[in-house]
């Protein structure tokens, strides 16, 4: 018997949030089962937890995310705030006036390829010199928007046409889903939101805060089982401070549900200076401990090296081929990673909630997380789970997306491993008899006991939490191409190179969250790179609404957070005098 559906309710504040978090609601649409029938095996990922089901005015059923976006004015281009499925009183009220009425047009902006085809789909479907099927049998898809997409499998190149994330969202929202901070514009040098202090203030406005407890009303009072929220936030510009404020407000109003924060960085900024480096590294500092302070659990999602201002090299993997100063690539590849280690909470069976998580992983203080990800995990489509993991040797099998660094050493205190995409033939090795198996992994009888049995081995005495979905991450228009030639249409790696202009439709992908203690230094490093600056010269950043002397025990805070972090036998890299 499944378990009752537990909903989540998503927040996203910014704009690269907002870029990480449209892959990942296109990415569990191209999942989405719209019309199984009863004899089918349903997905072992439950989308209500989600998504929620709703219904026109004229009575048509609607299927949209529990979502809640904030961004800035001018980042939803050709999008309509109020989206497109429900009539709103702005578009069915007509004028009472009855004189003259002179009409001023705005031009429309250019949709690009992608949006033009997403158009033609609502309305009355694509023609068929436009799908591009080639050479394909009758398909059992269902006929919807996301059933003629997933039988095009036509692929787009947004590379150059994609400016903000609207540009490449493919699913419908909900008319209380998006809220537009008016008072700060995304485009050029004037009305950024760039400060801590800027993003904290906004809550203080009536109006802001009634939006924001309207929708949540909205959105919690339709729930049965509500697990908690996810809060998708940027952590390098003012929405770090939004961030604490709204997560302050989960915090007092919503006691005893989960509040899972992800703190999101791009790997680089546009229009980037000496000051704004200064102005990302202060407000990182200040996310760190006031995110982690009023989350549940709070974890960093970033292809950066680092969030100090010369950060090491980006994060690269085997396989991908994607440009990082790209936020159509980079939010790509995250996404991938977020939809996979929040899988534990989102099962029809088995897995936990989202509190469950966030207790097994969060003790004696130690709330930021970090997070490892193998995107795709380099699996050769006809060698089994063992043979690959023991391929891997000492190596371990992931690359950091934190932005915190490696640790050359297997150690942390606890952990969250999540696998997707293996086929049940591909689990076990299935040894021939008489044979010796070559290591512990080849006489496990399951998949799942084949992960934990590697996990204890690189994580001994570690408290871990496995899950193995068959599932795999699903790609379809308009995720970017960002794979290698080896890498074949299901994902997995073959000798010849995949056909050009062909498609990559499935990855499997690993990844792991973890209490680790790489966050001592992590932390420590960034206390120590802004312990090191004049802060009374940014006095532009203090004339916000951050108190200097809010930053200096934000500081402390944040000293402290890093020694919980630390074993026995770590040696502590600062050596300066604290005292301020």
């Amino acid at each position: 018997m499944s378990n009752p559906c537990r909903e989540v309710i998503t927040l996203q504040l910014g704009h690269y949030a907002n870029f990480v978090g449209t892959h990942w609601w296109n990415l569990q649409d191209a999942s989405l089962c719209y019309d199984i029938s009863p004899e089918e095996t349903p997905s072992e990922i439950f989308s209500d937890v989600l998504f929620r089901q709703g219904q026109t005015h004229s009575g048509q059923t609607t299927y949209t995310p529990r979502l809640i976006a904030f961004d800035l004015k001018g980042s939803l281009n050709t999008l309509r705030q109020e989206g497109c499925l429900y009539e709103t009183s702005s578009e069915s009220n007509s004028l009472a006036w009855e004189g003259a009425v002179m009409t001023h047009r705005e031009e429309l902006a250019q949709k690009n390829e992608f949006l033009e085809d997403l158009e033609l789909l609502d309305g009355q479907g694509l023609p068929k010199e436009r799908l591009q099927i080639k050479n394909r049998k009758e398909s059992r898809v269902p006929n919807t928007v996301n059933g003629q997409l997933e039988h095009s499998r036509k692929a787009y190149n947004l590379e150059s046409s994609v400016r903000v994330w609207s540009d490449f969202l493919r699913v419908h929202l909900h008319p209380k889903t998006i809220s537009i901070v008016n008072q700060y514009s995304y485009e050029g040098e004037c009305d950024r939101l760039e400060a801590f202090g800027q993003g904290e203030s906004l809550l203080k406005e009536n109006s802001f805060l009634d939006d924001l407890e309207d929708k949540l009303h909205f959105f919690v009072e339709e729930c049965d089982y509500l697990q908690g929220f996810q809060v998708l936030c940027d952590i390098q510009d003012g929405f770090s401070g939004l961030g604490s404020s709204v997560t302050e407000l989960l915090h007092d109003e919503y006691g005893g549900r989960g509040i899972f924060t992800l703190g999101l960085a791009p790997v680089s900024h546009p229009q980037s200076s000496v000051v704004k480096d200064v102005y990302h590294l202060i407000n990182s500092v200040l996310s760190f401990v006031y995110l982690s302070n009023n989350s549940s659990s709070f974890c960093p999602l970033s292809l950066r090296g680092g969030l100090e201002r010369r950060p090491s090299p980006h994060t690269t993997f085997p396989y991908l081929l994607y440009d990082a100063s790209s936020w159509y690539h980079s939010s790509a590849v995250l996404s991938t990673v977020l939809d996979t280690l929040t899988l534990p909470y989102r099962l029809h069976n088995g897995g936990c909630s989202m509190g469950q998580l966030t207790d097994a992983l969060v003790f004696s203080g130690r709330k930021v997380l970090c997070a490892s990800a193998s995107v795709p995990f380099p699996m050769v489509s006809d060698k089994s789970l063992p043979d690959t993991l023991v391929d891997f040797g000492e190596t371990l099998p992931w690359r950091p997306v934190s932005a915190c660094g490696e640790l050359r050493e297997n150690r942390c205190f606890a952990q969250s491993v999540c696998l997707r995409g293996i086929s049940p033939h591909n689990m076990i090795c299935n040894l021939a008899p008489g044979s010796k198996p070559i290591s512990p992994l080849h006489i496990c009888t399951s998949g799942e006991d084949v992960l934990i049995e590697y996990v204890k081995s690189q994580y001994r005495g570690t408290l871990s939490a496995v899950n193995l979905i068959q599932s795999p991450c699903k790609l379809t228009a308009p995720f970017p191409q960002i794979f290698s030639p080896s890498v074949n249409k299901d994902g997995f790696l073959q000798i010849k190179s995949r056909p050009f202009g062909s498609t990559v439709n499935n990855i499997p992908v690993l990844t792991s969250v973890q209490t680790s203690p790489l966050l001592h230094h992590t932390l420590l490093h960034l206390y120590s790179s802004v312990k090191s600056l004049d802060l009374r010269r940014f006095n532009s950043f203090l004339s916000t609404g951050t108190e200097l002397e809010n930053l200096h025990e934000a500081l402390q805070d944040l000293r402290t957070m890093a020694q919980n972090y630390k074993m026995n036998f770590d040696i502590d890299i600062s050596t300066e005098d604290d005292s301020d």
